[in-house]
């Protein structure tokens, strides 16, 4: 059992949505933190059908019981009955009570019409597992092969699990909710969209190999995003000296099924593949942080007409970081760092996230980071 980073609100205290990609420790978290409060699972076929048919149920019985104001209320898998939220709506401000509403996608919420009760509930998103919840057992290697899912993690052999969670995404969170007409193209897509997993968003590549409209793509990349499976990281455009990329990049939310869709086999340092797997990892660390912490800042990416870059750029250039798989950083590594100082001076710390056995600091002030330490250092508060 992983001590999740991510601080919920004292029971009684507040209503609010916790968001995450499937398999990620949502319902154990709830489970922990409100050990002893009402809970509602709408994965259970029996609920599912009585809230579906009748959702003024949970008014009529929470009604029916002795009122409690302040009570904490989890409900699990929201999404399959949008119409609830017009019921929590109401015992909220009519009741006085809080609901910890827990789902893997915002998508049918919306498209139901249903409300999220108009900035009455905090937003809250848990991510995967990142290497200061594991702590003293954090293994790279194993999380670059096995991904971020705490069940994918603590498996031997995560492949026929990993096959199973896309199958299950397809099934469930695509074809039975009727998000695409055409599933064999959607299939198709994540295949590609995974192959160019970190690389700069190309849809008309990207239909043409999957015999869609560009259009389509970019819908399929924001169901994507509404479902949790990745996100975006947009181009840092503030204040450009020199000419910058501004089309987006596109990261799946867990390397693991990453590697599953692009068939990447084992992946072993020193590759390319390892190089890719280990970049998405430092995003994700950098997402979770950005996210638990509550930091304010937005995170972006940075990169010159010419092809210079920064993988990664927190806030207004407080923490610039490149990621590098590589056991020995050379002057080739440092380019995209040192190019963004000559535009940007005001930049605050420059950091390498590498392979080496041991930390370092360049004689301009560039810290190279074994990735360990890069990620007790992040999480202790001392990079941003």
């Amino acid at each position: 059992m992983f001590e999740r980073s991510l601080v919920l609100p004292d029971p009684g205290r507040e209503s609010f949505f916790l968001w995450g990609p499937r398999q990620t420790g949502k319902s154990n978290l709830l489970t922990q933190r409100y050990p002893e409060v009402r809970r509602i699972d709408l994965l259970k076929a029996d609920e599912f059908r009585r809230y579906a048919i009748h959702p003024e149920s949970l008014r009529q019985e929470i009604e029916a019981e002795e009122p409690t104001p302040g009570r904490q209320i989890v409900i699990d898998e929201i999404q399959r009955v949008p119409a609830l939220l017009d019921e929590v709506h109401w015992l909220i401000e009519n009741r006085g009570l809080h609901f910890a509403l827990c789902g893997s996608s915002a998508r049918k919420v919306r498209r139901g019409a249903a409300n999220l009760l108009g900035g009455r509930a905090l937003r809250y998103h848990l991510h995967g597992l990142t290497a200061g919840e594991i702590g003293s057992g954090f293994d790279l290697r194993r999380m670059l092969n096995h991904g971020y899912l705490p069940r994918m993690y603590e498996a031997r052999r995560p492949r026929r699990l990993l096959d199973a969670y896309i199958a299950d995404y397809l099934r469930e969170e695509i074809a039975a909710e009727g998000l695409v007409r055409n599933l064999p193209a959607f299939a198709g897509f994540l295949d590609a969209a995974a192959l160019g997993d970190g690389a700069i968003v190309n849809c008309s590549t990207i239909a043409r190999e999957c015999g869609v409209s560009s259009n389509t793509v970019k819908g399929y990349f924001r169901i994507l995003e509404d479902t949790l499976l990745g996100r975006s990281l947009p181009a840092w455009r503030k204040r450009p000296k020199r000419r910058t990329i501004g089309a987006p990049k596109f990261y799946f939310a867990d390397v693991g099924v990453v590697n599953r869709l692009a068939r990447r086999g084992d992946l072993l340092p020193g590759s390319e593949l390892y190089g890719l797997a280990f970049e998405n990892w430092v995003f994700h660390e950098l997402s979770a942080f950005i996210d638990y912490r509550e930091w304010d800042g937005e995170l972006a990416y940075w990169r010159l007409a010419g092809g210079t870059e920064v993988d990664f750029v927190l806030g207004d250039m407080q923490l610039a970081v490149g990621a590098k798989a590589s056991a020995r950083i050379t002057r080739d590594h440092l380019k995209g760092l040192r190019s963004l100082v000559e535009d940007h001076p005001e930049v605050g710390r420059r950091v390498v996230v590498s392979l080496e056995p041991r930390a370092r600091r360049t004689e301009d002030g560039i810290d190279i980071l074994p990735a360990e330490v890069f990620a007790d250092r992040l999480w202790a508060g001392e990079l941003a």
